[in-house]
């Protein structure tokens, strides 16, 4: 008679870097908590993101790192210390397996499973790994497979839904603020990101403007709202806003201060266009279609999952043309107003004004 394997009763998943990241790594967090409901399943992330993932039915605690936190060894290591040998977790997964990082499963050798990434260095620290995503794999594929060591214990429910939880509470008080500012929910509404952080992840201002203009004579009872944040987006976004013909229908002062006011927002509005990111990832986790133009730097196949139940349509210059040898500044050249607004245009008429 085989010996039982235990079912682990401590998960620990490890996942640093941007909001994009973290919202898409709740696929993982999903499935964990559908698989062994009844294990504690805590959460590493960046401090400044950790409020979103407040609440989350799949996530039992969040453990938090500053930046300063982040950048000083010795505070670092004696936190990471601290939380592995106070919880004794029985799995660690580290999403991204750096040197920093993976110092969670190094300082807890009586894990039972320690899944990683393959790569040089970490073939003594984890007893599971898996290869690094490749640009033509889903983010969604990836992060699942870091479950699959756990099919050990027993059958795994795959989930390849990415989920947030914001309260109805939120929802109803961010609703009334965007009636108060003039929103019609009669009426489509659409988040629009005409901007982003990074000049390498922002669609050409004048192909925004001409397209956002289209946009607006075609569908007059649809209603805009620029997402943007302070500072250099504002100002790009305020640009743009000015640049338009018509803006009778289109609001740049619906302001969500927060990360979590930007879900309820997205949870009020039909659906999102704009440039790829982390907003994006929220609309989707809220369960609103969105069409994007994505951004030369990253993948469409990677960071736009379009099989997790919610429509995610996009626009790469790969779907142009073979973009092997161009620069990212010629390869976001190919994507014209031409051949967004055909996409666009099917987009509304398919999803958006049903």
């Amino acid at each position: 008679m085989s010996k039982k394997i235990n079912s682990p009763k401590k998960i620990l998943v490890v996942r640093f870097r941007q909001m994009g990241d973290a919202i898409l790594a709740t696929s993982l967090l999903n499935t964990l908590h559908k698989s062994f409901p009844e294990a504690k399943i805590d959460f590493v992330l960046n401090q400044r993101i950790a409020p979103l993932f407040e609440g989350h039915p799949s996530v039992n605690h969040i453990w938090t790192f500053s930046d300063d936190e982040r950048h000083s060894v010795i505070t670092y290591i004696k936190k990471v210390w601290h939380i592995v040998r106070s919880q004794r977790y029985d799995a660690i997964i580290d999403m991204r397996s750096t040197f920093n990082t993976m110092l969670f499963a190094l300082f807890s050798p009586s894990s039972a499973l320690r899944v990683g990434i393959r790569k040089p260095y970490t073939c003594m620290v984890f007893n599971n790994r898996i290869e690094g995503c490749e640009d033509d794999e889903s983010m969604i594929d990836h992060n699942l497979q870091l479950a699959k060591p756990f099919e050990r214990y027993g059958t795994v429910v795959y989930d390849r839904s990415i989920t947030l939880q914001i309260s109805d509470k939120e929802k109803s008080d961010f609703r009334a603020y965007m009636e108060q500012q003039g929103i019609d929910f009669s009426k489509p509404v659409m988040l629009v990101g005409v901007t982003a952080k990074l000049d390498n992840k922002t669609w050409a201002e004048d192909r925004m403007i001409s397209t956002l203009a289209q946009l607006i004579g075609k569908y007059p009872d649809m209603q805009l709202i620029f997402n943007y944040a302070p500072g250099r987006e504002a100002e790009n976004a305020r640009r743009i806003y000015d640049a338009l013909p018509e803006r009778g229908n289109v609001f740049i002062n619906i302001e969500a201060r927060s990360a979590r006011q930007l879900a309820a927002m997205s949870y009020n509005c039909t659906a999102y266009f704009g440039n790829e990111g982390g907003a994006r990832h929220i609309v989707q986790a809220m369960g609103r279609p969105s069409m994007v133009i994505c951004s030369p730097v990253a993948s469409k196949k990677t960071w736009l999952p379009d099989d997790c139940g919610v429509p995610a349509w996009g626009i790469a210059a790969s779907d142009i043309a073979d973009t092997k040898g161009m620069s990212h500044l010629q390869q976001y050249s190919l994507i014209t107003v031409d051949h967004v607004w055909p996409v666009l245009q099917r987009f509304c008429d398919d999803i958006v004004m049903k």
